[in-house]
C-alpha cells in the first residue's frame, strides 16, 4: 500500500534565496509564506505545490543548452500561459532573460536571475511542452 504523499514545493538553489524568491514573486504574483536566513517559501493563492528557495554558497549557474563539460540544469519549471508574447514581456520585465536557444514555436525558454531555465508555453493541442 502506498502512503499518502503530497508534493509541497520544488526547491531551487541560488546564490541568494531572497533575491531569487523576489524575482518569482514579481513574475508569478505569489506571496511569500516564510522568509528565514537562506530559505524562502511561497505558494500559489489557490493552494497547491509552491516554490522554495535555498541559498547555496557553492551554487554553479547552469548553462542552457549545456554542452560537454557544462553545468547542466537539474530541473526546469513549465509555466502555462494564455498569451506567450505578453507573458515573455512580463517575465523579462520581472528580471528574466530570454534564452538564445528556442527549441519550439509555442514555448519560450527563459532564464531566471540565478540562471535556472524555465519554460513559458501555450497549450495548442492538449499536450505539454518537451524539455
Amino acid at each position: 500500500m502506498t502512503p499518502r504523499m503530497t508534493l509541497s514545493a520544488t526547491v531551487l538553489d541560488a546564490p541568494d534565496a531572497r533575491e531569487l524568491a523576489a524575482f518569482y514573486q514579481r513574475m508569478l504574483g505569489w506571496t511569500i509564506d516564510s522568509d528565514e536566513p537562506g530559505w524562502v517559501t511561497m505558494h500559489p493563492p489557490g493552494g497547491g505545490a509552491g516554490l522554495s528557495f535555498q541559498t547555496e554558497k557553492e551554487y554553479v549557474r547552469p548553462v542552457w543548452p549545456a554542452g560537454p563539460g557544462d553545468q547542466r540544469m537539474m530541473l526546469h519549471l513549465d509555466i502555462e500561459v494564455d498569451d506567450l508574447e505578453t507573458a515573455v514581456a512580463h517575465a523579462t520585465g520581472a528580471g528574466a532573460t530570454l534564452a538564445g536557444h528556442q527549441p519550439q514555436d509555442d514555448v519560450r525558454v527563459l532564464l531566471d536571475p540565478a540562471g535556472h531555465p524555465f519554460c513559458l508555453w501555450v497549450r495548442t493541442d492538449g499536450s505539454t511542452p518537451e524539455p
